[in-house]
């Protein structure tokens, strides 16, 4: 149900460095540090180099925290560099009036919203914050404020539509747009509040308490915004970057970790003015050791405070405890042998198919799906829509007749719900009996210990945990 920008993205990283998750991890290398000195040059041009280096080194730690999954390559990643990017863009523009970067600036939070609809809260601060702007502006011009006005908006719509237009030549315009605006307009409604409230507490306070001393500075730094002379003048855009940058968190209530990430660049400026202001409040000191000394001295702490405090999951642990922490008892590390297994036993041109949302297996298999359903969460959820998506995915999977099928009996696969139908699962367990043989079993019975059993030894094999995942081939 994401934009198809993100996938976009994905198949440029992959065209370029290769088909493999070491290629998705440097693609977000890339993607990391553009918006790194992005997030420099953004802070540069609203105050002074200090600031802009404060903020980006916090930025780079911040975006790498387990506690937001940084390192791993989610949409949010590829929304914030063209945000930045068209945000950055636009105060060069209202500097300068400067028509074309206004134009570019709007075209790339356009593309923003391509990777997530997240992203429409960056669009609606830079929207408004040009609004402010021009009316502040002297002399006023309604002809110029119009024109810019309506540039904005062709820049924001401009990717939008052309992908609107490519996806109806393709013939998938509908099945987008129920994706991606009916199905998610009831996905975004379905946590209450105070549930959301509920969740926001449980998922900011690792966040936060990861990196204590960056934001411990952050509430430093946002109160030096209205106390200083010089950063007071950039209150308005601080303040109001900070305020949609938060909202883009929390659409839908659901406040899952990597989501934070879009509130990341935001607080990393409070950080670097957090830096300007003691620097200001030090240097009135006539000790060169208080007034130079000190504050440098103070930001490398917190820095290498907040590293220290994620030795392990940055310096020790192997790539697969780094997933286990993480995501815990999440079949991730388990699906490269499940795709080993599979793709030693079939060719390029069969199909298989996961029951569950576990994508990645077709990934390291290097298999086509029988079905376009590769995540199962929505098929769960308490909407109108699921009888009609489980019967499609059943339909889509039979008329395949995929030669391998891996069932996932992992509860964070699926979430079911108390009320959530179970279609799926009575004709699975028909139908694999009727068509389908066990050839495997793999048994997560704890975060560092995992069974896999292949071959007719799985028949008899009784698993010992209820996190397990299960190998069919076709019989005939």
């Amino acid at each position: 149900m994401k934009m198809p920008g993100i996938y976009a993205a994905y198949a440029v990283i992959l065209a370029c460095l290769g088909q493999t998750h070491t290629a998705i991890h440097l693609g977000l290398l890339v993607i990391n540090t553009a918006t790194i000195l992005l997030l420099f040059l953004l802070a540069r041009k609203l105050f002074d180099p200090l600031v802009a280096l404060a903020a980006a080194a916090a930025f780079a730690i911040l975006s790498l925290g387990q506690s937001v999954q940084g390192i791993f390559a989610n949409a949010e990643h590829f929304v914030i560099l063209p945000a930045i990017a068209g945000i950055l863009l636009l105060l060069y523009a209202l500097d300068h009036q400067k028509w074309l970067s206004l134009l570019a600036g709007a075209v790339l939070l356009g593309l923003a919203f391509l990777m997530k609809q997240h992203s429409a809260a960056f669009i609606i601060f830079a929207g408004l914050y040009l609004f402010f702007c021009e009316l502040r502006r002297r002399p006023f011009s309604w002809k110029t404020f119009t024109a810019k006005g309506f540039l904005f908006l062709i820049g924001v719509s401009l990717p939008f539509a052309i992908v609107c237009l490519l996806l109806w030549w393709a013939s998938v315009f509908e099945k987008f747009w129920f994706w991606t605006f009916d199905y998610a307009g009831k996905y975004v409604v379905a946590v209450p509040l105070s549930v959301g409230l509920r969740l926001l507490r449980m998922r900011i306070t690792p966040i936060v308490a990861s990196a204590i001393l960056v934001w411990i500075l952050a509430g430093v730094g946002l109160i030096g915004l209205f106390l200083s002379r010089k950063t007071r003048r950039h209150s308005l855009f601080v303040a109001g970057f900070l305020l949609f940058s938060f909202l883009a968190v929390c659409p839908g209530f659901y406040f899952r970790p990597h989501y934070f990430i879009l509130f990341l660049p935001a607080v990393a400026l409070l950080v670097g003015i957090a830096a300007a202001s003691l620097r200001d409040f030090f240097g009135r000191s006539r000790v060169v050791l208080v007034a130079r000394v000190i504050p440098i001295l103070l930001a490398l702490i917190v820095l290498f405070h907040t590293v220290y405090r994620q030795r392990n999951f940055f310096f020790v642990m192997s790539p697969t405890m780094a997933s286990r922490t993480t995501y815990h008892r999440n079949p991730f590390p388990e699906s490269l042998e499940i795709a080993r297994f599979i793709k030693e036993r079939s060719t390029k041109d069969d199909r298989i198919a996961v029951i569950g949302s576990e994508p990645q297996i077709y990934f390291y298999s290097n298999r086509r799906s029988a079905t376009g359903y590769i995540y199962t969460y929505a098929l769960m959820e308490n909407h109108s829509y699921a009888p009609k998506m489980q019967k499609e995915m059943i339909s889509e999977i039979e008329s395949a007749r995929p030669k391998f099928l891996v069932f996932v009996r992992v509860s964070t696969s699926w979430l079911v719900r108390p009320n959530s139908q179970r279609l799926i699962f009575k004709w699975f367990d028909r139908y694999r009996r009727k068509y389908y043989r066990k050839v495997g079993i793999i048994d997560i019975f704890s975060e560092q210990h995992t069974a896999y059993v292949w071959g007719p030894e799985c028949s008899q094999y009784k698993p010992r945990s209820k996190y397990t995942l299960s190998v069919f081939q076709r019989s005939d």
